[in-house]
This record gives structure tokens, C-alpha cells and sequence, in this order.
């Protein structure tokens, strides 16, 4: 067989460390054998080529071998790490899939109910024998959205890079774009990835201490969870050489806590979607929340203040959903809102959805966040608006404080509110604090808003 470059190249890192899981470590000789293990096992349960493929299941030895065999086999692969029911449900009917996969129970079947119609995007990466990922929107606010990519040319962009020995811990989930970049990225340099069999502070900062893992790709909520939970004073985290964050807008005063924490750390904040896959970005400094895309295979502009993107991995379209969010000449636009700054850097302020309107005056909640997390009392927040009569909305944020105050947490809430109104316009102070025990975060670690 004539396996894809990204697989052959594999042959040149054979004895390298491929992967840390919590069990044992795998070299890439043994992922090369397990490809062909998954091959195997995939033809005698009459899995063709270019079969529509859902994957329940997050990152491990035997999944990454099994989406890579996917791959080398022409698959359509749809990924998926959650557990709901309904959202599995309405995943599967937005994917349309020829067989479904459990990848930690091992079992394949084939699905039994009338296949709708296939959509013609399936039909034009079959005709150019090309693989393909189905990524999902987190569903949220409806039924999710189906993403299809041409996985051939996604992995394309990874071609001809530099063999490094870097140590990267695989954060992000499988079925995020994030997580499927970070785990191409070091497929393709030789690197080394780690696992973990659950995302808290204290095992992640464990594993990095464990296995001297260099660089860190994860959001700015789980940074604060690792803040909150001391793992700065517990662990030796001298390894570490960079962390890049992204998936929501970053508070600059928790960065700066960062910093002060991770002095020897370089910051990098990435930026990408879904929809136009991971951009190419540096930082102005570690200190900055200002970043730019690099020159290369995307492209970028501002629209009214909403930044849009076009890229070469960007999604062929939608499965299941109208393609209204793209212009007719292939700009996506992201609902970001940005700022730049004179030498053409950006900064994230919010998705244009988020916004806080008081009386025609823009609130934008991560700014709110990072005056709060200033005052000394304040372990963790989330600023978010409440409907007002008057002036549309107003500013209320959850807020967790470093004790329990008892009587006395009305009294600190009100000097957390004087502490906001000496640092920001009175329209952007919360008027309604509420101490909750903690922020409530997603599976992806971003927060959510649950009263």
C-alpha cells in the first residue's frame, strides 16, 4: 500500500516518543503498526473508501491511529467528543453517516436507516478521491452546524515542516479545529504529544512537570483555574517554554498575573475557526493582547469594526445550514469585533454577539472581566448583561471571591463595585454583582453563563 505523505513521513521519527497517554508511552513505530492494525480492522467490517464515518471519542492511541487510517483510507470523518444523547442525535442526522465508530468500546456499525440523499459537497470530494472532516458547532444555541473539509488539503498545509523535538500537551478536544490542528502540527515535526485521562489543573500541571512538556495550547479560563488552584507553587513547570491561548477573548489583567507567574513563558495568542481553520499569528509581546496573522495561506479585513477571513483551509460549506455567514467571494465573516492598533495589529474585543448595549454605548465583557479580576478579592468572574427598560441592557457580572465572607459579602461586593467605578466609564460597572461559589465552563473551556 502507498500511504500519504503525512503517514510515510512517520518512518523518519520511527523510535521518537509519539505519544504519552496515562497508561504508557507509544513511539511512532508502534502508531505506524496500529495505522495498519485499523486498516485491517476497518476492511473486514466492510468500511469502503470514501464511506461517510462518525467517530464518537476523544484523543487516544487507538483513536488518533483509527482517524489517521480513516484518512489514508479516503474517509469522510465526523468527529465527536460529546455525550448528550440529543446532541449525538442531531449530529448524526447533519452527518449522515454510512457507519458509526466507538472508539473506547471498539465497535462499528453500520447504520440501518434510509440514507438521505448524499450532499453534493460528499459528492465532489469523492470525485477527487479526497478525505474529509466533519466538524460541529458546539450546538448551543440550536442544532449544531455541520462543517465539511477537505482533510486532504487541511493536512497539505502541514507538509514540508521542520522536524522538531518539542513536547506539546493535546488540550483541545478531537472534534475542535484547535485540537486537530495542534495534533497535525506535531505529527508532521516528530513531536511529542501528552494526554490526560481528565483536564483539571492539578493533572495537567502534573503531566507537564511528569513528562517536561514545552508547550501548552489551552484557553484563557483553564489559565485562571490553574491561578486559582496554585499549581504555579506546587509543580515544577520550568519546562515550559510557551503557552498559546485562544477560543475566547483573554482578560488583560489575568495575562499580566500570567506573566508575573511565567516570567520566562513566551505568550502567543492564536486565532481561528471552524470554519477557516488555525491562522498563522504572532504576538506583539507576551505582555499584549495585540497580535497579526502572518503572511501565508489567509488572508483578513475589516468590516465595520468585524473582522473577516479567508484562508486555503477554509470549509467547503455547511451540511446542514445556509452559507449566509460567507460573502459570494468567499469571506467568512467571523462576528468578532477587533480593534488595531497604528502598526496593523489586532486585538480581539468580543464577539459582536456578546456585546453588552447600554443605551447605545458597547460594554464588552472582557473588559469588564479584567477590571474585576484586579481587585484582590476577586478569584474569578464573568461580566454578561440583563435586560433594563430603560437603557436596553446593564452590566451584571458572577463573581468568585477569595473566601467566604459570610455576612460580610454584601460589604465586599459593593467595594468591588466602588474599586470598578474608580477604573472604568459608569456605564460599564456592573449594577448587579452576585458571589457564586464558581464560574461555570464548558467542555472546551469557555465560560458559561448559568444562573
Amino acid at each position: 500500500m502507498i500511504f500519504k505523505p503525512l503517514i510515510n513521513g512517520f518512518a523518519q521519527f520511527s523510535n521518537q516518543i509519539f505519544l504519552n497517554d496515562p497508561e504508557q508511552s507509544y513511539t511512532y513505530a508502534q502508531l505506524n503498526d496500529e495505522i495498519g492494525v485499523q486498516l485491517e480492522w476497518l476492511a473486514g467490517h466492510g468500511v469502503a473508501r470514501q464511506a461517510v464515518v462518525f467517530m464518537n471519542g476523544d484523543f487516544s492511541f487507538t483513536g488518533i491511529a483509527l482517524f489517521l487510517a480513516l484518512y489514508q483510507n479516503g474517509n469522510i470523518i465526523a468527529l465527536n467528543t460529546a455525550e448528550n444523547p440529543a446532541e449525538i442525535q442531531n449530529k448524526q442526522a447533519a452527518a449522515n453517516p454510512e457507519f458509526v465508530i466507538d472508539i473506547e468500546a471498539r465497535q462499528i456499525r453500520a447504520c440501518t436507516v434510509a440514507q438521505a440523499p448524499q450532499n453534493p459537497m460528499i459528492g465532489e470530494l469523492k470525485k477527487q478521491a479526497h478525505a474529509g472532516l466533519i466538524l460541529f458547532s458546539s450546538g448551543t444555541t440550536g442544532k449544531p452546524k455541520a462543517m465539511l473539509h477537505d482533510l486532504d488539503r487541511l493536512v497539505g498545509e502541514f507538509a514540508d515542516k521542520r522536524s522538531r523535538r518539542l513536547d506539546i500537551f493535546l488540550f483541545l478536544l478531537f472534534d475542535h479545529i484547535g485540537g486537530i490542528n495542534t495534533l497535525l502540527n506535531i505529527l508532521s515535526i516528530g513531536g511529542t504529544a501528552t494526554i490526560a485521562a481528565s483536564k483539571t489543573p492539578d493533572t495537567v500541571a502534573s503531566l507537564i512537570e511528569k513528562h517536561r512538556i514545552t508547550v501548552l495550547p489551552t484557553s484563557p479560563t483553564f489559565l485562571n483555574l490553574m491561578l486559582i488552584n496554585q499549581v504555579f507553587d506546587t509543580y515544577n513547570l520550568s519546562s515550559l517554554r510557551m503557552i498559546t491561548y485562544g477560543t475566547e477573548p483573554m482578560p488583560e489583567s489575568l495575562l499580566l498575573k500570567l506573566r508575573e507567574r511565567l516570567p520566562r513563558v513566551k505568550f502567543l495568542q492564536t486565532f481561528g475557526t471552524s470554519e477557516t481553520g488555525i491562522i498563522n499569528t504572532s504576538s506583539l509581546s507576551s505582555d499584549s493582547l495585540y497580535m497579526r496573522f502572518q503572511e501565508g495561506s489567509s488572508e483578513h479585513k475589516i468590516v465595520d469594526g468585524e473582522l473577516w477571513l479567508r484562508s486555503a483551509t477554509q470549509v467547503m460549506g455547511y451540511l446542514n445550514h445556509s452559507m449566509d455567514s460567507f460573502t459570494e467571494d468567499g469571506w467568512f465573516k467571523t462576528g468578532d469585533l477587533v480593534e488595531v492598533n497604528a502598526d496593523g495589529y489586532l486585538k480581539i474585543l468580543g464577539r459582536s454577539k456578546e456585546i453588552i448595549n447600554v443605551g447605545g454605548e458597547k460594554v464588552y465583557p472582557a473588559e469588564v472581566e479584567s477590571v474585576l479580576l484586579r481587585h484582590p478579592q476577586v478569584r474569578d468572574c464573568k461580566a454578561y448583561g440583563e435586560a433594563n427598560g430603560l437603557t436596553g441592557q446593564f452590566v451584571a457580572a458572577h463573581i468568585v471571591l477569595d473566601s467566604d465572607y459570610g455576612d460580610s459579602t454584601a460589604t465586599v461586593l459593593r467595594d468591588i463595585r466602588h474599586f470598578a467605578r474608580r477604573l472604568m466609564d459608569a456605564y460599564k460597572v456592573p449594577v448587579r454583582l452576585k458571589s457564586v461559589n464558581a464560574i461555570q465552563y464548558s467542555t472546551r473551556f469557555k465560560k458559561l453563563l448559568i444562573d
